[in-house]
């Protein structure tokens, strides 16, 4: 089956829409080295939820039209901080869930880089489809497509979701190629701004983590390795 092209995407949304991209925080997967993908399993660490809490301070002014969350619990416990605080309920959108990587989750990923699809992954994954998985322009497809749907009529819209989907919508709506998404990084917690709307995108922020400078270093050495699922960010 020939995967989905981005440009059967949905019309743009006619009047502006500020997208908050949240990433889930650190997750017990992260912590391992592990490529969780779709495991339910799967929570957010000690690390991780107290990045929920600063996360939920750095989004106490923000009032949100709507807030979309992937299905899976990493996703869900990192925005139920701010959800308490502000008493409000958030949206589960399962088109926002993680890429399926196949037979690939819950492996080590030191042990899946060793593999021969791995340089296509990192250099040319609009080529990749993972092993009884997903492809990335599948996964690019339809969580923009869901992107654009969800922002139609509305100011201000919160999503939280998972790396490689929040690369794949910021490569989208910045006209790139999925091929392209490898060049950002989306760390855990973090929060990317894009406006969509009357025929444009422009990004406002991206893989901003100021809010989580008690829990991370600075240092950047997390950097400039090659990721696959969004990493766990600088160490």
């Amino acid at each position: 089956m020939e995967a989905p092209k981005i440009g059967n995407l949905c019309r743009m949304p006619s009047a502006n829409t500020l997208i908050y991209l949240v990433r889930h925080g650190l997750s017990t997967a992260n912590a391992n080295g592990i490529l969780a993908g779709r495991d339910e399993t799967v929570h957010l660490s000690d690390a991780g939820v107290e990045q929920a809490r600063l996360l939920a301070t750095r989004l106490s002014s923000e009032k949100f039209d709507r807030i979309y969350t992937s299905p899976l619990p990493r996703c869900q416990e990192t925005i139920s901080t701010y959800l308490d605080a502000s008493h409000t309920k958030a949206i589960i959108e399962p088109n926002f869930v993680e890429m399926d990587y196949g037979s690939w989750s819950g492996k080590k990923l030191s042990k899946l880089a060793k593999k021969e699809l791995w340089p296509t992954i990192q250099n040319a994954p609009s080529h990749v489809r993972f092993p009884h998985g997903e492809s990335f322009l599948e996964m690019s497809h339809r969580a923009n497509q869901t992107l654009l749907s969800v922002a139609e009529g509305l100011t201000k819209v919160c999503i939280v979701s998972h790396g490689d989907v929040i690369k794949a919508i910021v490569a989208a709506q910045l006209s790139l190629s999925v091929d392209h998404l490898q060049k950002f990084s989306i760390d855990p917690a973090s929060i990317t701004i894009i406006s969509i709307g009357k025929g444009r995108s422009t990004l406002i922020k991206l893989n901003d983590t100021s809010h989580l400078h008690q829990t991370q270093s600075t240092s950047g050495s997390g950097y400039g390795k090659e990721t696959l699922g969004g990493g766990a960010g600088p160490s």
